[in-house]
């Protein structure tokens, strides 16, 4: 296992406002207590970071757009301390409502390379019920705005909300392809407990619908050549998410920041969603070590989000043992739920809507 750490996650958990369907760490928008968190999270970086090389950057949240342009200038004095002479990928999230030329231009100046827009849709509708306010035009106008400094750019595209059509999730694409961006991220809205849809005792889409729904995007943007590389993303060539696949790959990362996860010589920690005890410098709150076996199960977990799967040359090289002589694979593959060829192991195209419940024979070693 290779534990050299090569990524760093940022959280920047304020928002000027808060979406109905969102579960992340989040607080209103306070120019004070922004001031303070970036105190303590360069406090953090300061204590915890050791001088790696770091190739990926992805500062999420929340939203990091939100700070205004003192307070992105504090963030990135802060940065400065990380290794980026091997910077590939350094990517920065943005709320449509908060994109403006001058921030463009900082971060672009700021080592940025990579912007990601939270969308969702431009149907009113739906847009009415996550209470975002943004509108087709605004959205469009600032993606070509966007456009005029980075070439890469990833928008969040949204499903399944309750009582959509097949029409609708079609006029939602025809406007993103407008957009003619290099990637594409979807998600189906799920309803988190404690969100305000949760709260409202939304109903949500019937499971086939949704299904139906996944299957025609998937399909609608592969014609567009759109490379699916995992579940829920889509790049056109080269430019798949190199911090993402971090991820998916199980190698190390840092986490910094409120509610922030990370993986460090076989540690993964969280560190702490109340703000307070952030500011206070108690920013980690659990750690859990991992055994060899955790650590293949998490491999097959996270590595067959990828379309591509999980190389058995790769695995054998990383735990010097064939992962069928750990994992019943042999069995799934029977079932159709895994298929292999090349030397990878895959979940089916048509098998993808299930992957959870496929997943979840990983969880304990068979």
């Amino acid at each position: 296992m290779d534990n050299n750490i090569k990524a760093v996650y940022i959280h920047i958990p304020f928002c000027k406002h808060i979406c109905a369907y969102c579960d992340f760490c989040k607080m209103y928008y306070n120019e004070d207590l922004v001031d303070k968190y970036l105190d303590a999270l360069g406090q953090e970086i300061k204590n915890n970071y050791k001088d790696d090389k770091i190739e990926t950057i992805y500062i999420g949240g929340g939203s990091p757009s939100s700070l205004n342009m003192n307070q992105l200038d504090k963030l990135f004095t802060i940065l400065s301390i990380i290794d980026t002479s091997s910077l590939k990928e350094f990517t920065f999230e943005m709320n449509v409502k908060e994109i403006t030329k001058e921030k463009l231009i900082f971060l672009k100046e700021h080592l940025v390379n990579r912007i990601s827009i939270g969308i969702e849709t431009i149907n009113d509708k739906f847009l009415s019920l996550i209470e975002r306010s943004h509108t087709k035009k605004e959205v469009y106008d600032k993606v070509m705005l966007t456009k005029n400094y980075f070439t890469n750019i990833n928008v969040d595209f949204m499903y399944g909300f309750p009582n959509e059509t097949l029409e609708d999730v079609k006029n939602d694409l025809d406007f993103f392809k407008e957009l003619n961006v290099n990637h594409i991220s979807i998600y189906s809205l799920i309803l988190e407990e404690h969100t305000k849809l949760y709260i409202n005792k939304v109903k949500p889409l019937d499971d086939e619908v949704e299904s139906n729904m996944y299957f025609y995007i998937i399909d609608y943007l592969q014609k567009l050549k759109y490379n699916h590389y995992e579940i829920s993303n889509f790049a056109r060539a080269g430019y798949e998410s190199s911090h993402n696949l971090i991820y998916w790959n199980n190698d190390h990362y840092y986490g910094f920041g409120l509610s922030a996860s990370g993986y460090i010589n076989d540690i993964r920690y969280s560190n702490t969603r109340s703000i307070n005890n952030y500011l206070e410098g108690h920013y980690c709150i659990e750690k859990e070590i991992m055994t060899k076996e955790i650590t293949m199960e998490n491999e097959m977990i996270l590595g067959l989000r990828k379309i591509k799967g999980i190389s058995k040359q790769d695995f054998y090289r990383r735990y010097h043992i064939n992962v069928n002589e750990v994992f019943n694979i042999d069995e799934l593959l029977e079932k159709g739920l895994l298929e292999e060829k090349d030397g990878f192991i895959f979940i089916p195209l048509d098998k993808l809507y299930l992957s959870n419940s496929i997943l979840v024979n990983f969880i304990k070693i068979g």
